[in-house]
């Protein structure tokens, strides 16, 4: 196996956060419906809404690496939900599908031979594929954990989880 393709293998696996971190699915894990637009202390944001921003973020990255002429959302506000949008169980679903679908889409660039890792994308400012899927893989992965604090500090985990 050549080192471009035990690259592009560690990438794949790197963006699905299953070794050193926690997984999307484990910590959305048997989440209550009544947690979803609940406000932990002190945080001005529910699950559902880090959820959408793991989201956006992930889905701004992606269009940003395909399309040449997109356009970020502004930061923040194109970046989270508005503090009083709320989501029902259809709403929490389609987030964490969408989160999904995207990665898969994240990972297929980062498998395919044909595509450059290591050059500037041409329409950025020196981004490289690369560094765009390492920033997805962070990025996910700092939420994600946040996301499992949120449910601790909540008390949202079922009680028959093990730690």
């Amino acid at each position: 196996m050549s080192q471009d393709e035990v690259s592009r293998q560690q990438l794949q696996r790197l963006l699905t956060w299953g070794d050193a971190h926690m997984t999307l699915d484990q910590a959305v894990a048997k989440f209550p419906v009544e947690y979803m637009n609940a406000f932990p202390p002190n945080v001005p944001y529910t699950p559902w809404h880090l959820l959408e921003h793991i989201r956006r973020a992930q889905r701004d990255i992606l269009e940003f690496i395909r399309d040449p002429s997109y356009v970020s959302p502004p930061w923040p506000e194109g970046y989270w939900p508005a503090r009083e949008e709320r989501a029902d169980e259809a709403a929490w679903k389609r987030t964490i599908d969408l989160i999904h679908e995207d990665l898969r889409a994240l990972q297929e660039l980062a498998a395919d031979p044909k595509g450059d890792l290591y050059s500037p994308i041409p329409h950025g400012d020196g981004q490289t594929v690369l560094r765009e899927l390492l920033l997805v893989a962070g990025h996910n992965a700092y939420h994600i954990g946040e996301f499992a604090i949120l449910r601790q500090v909540m008390g949202s985990w079922p009680r028959d989880r093990r730690e």
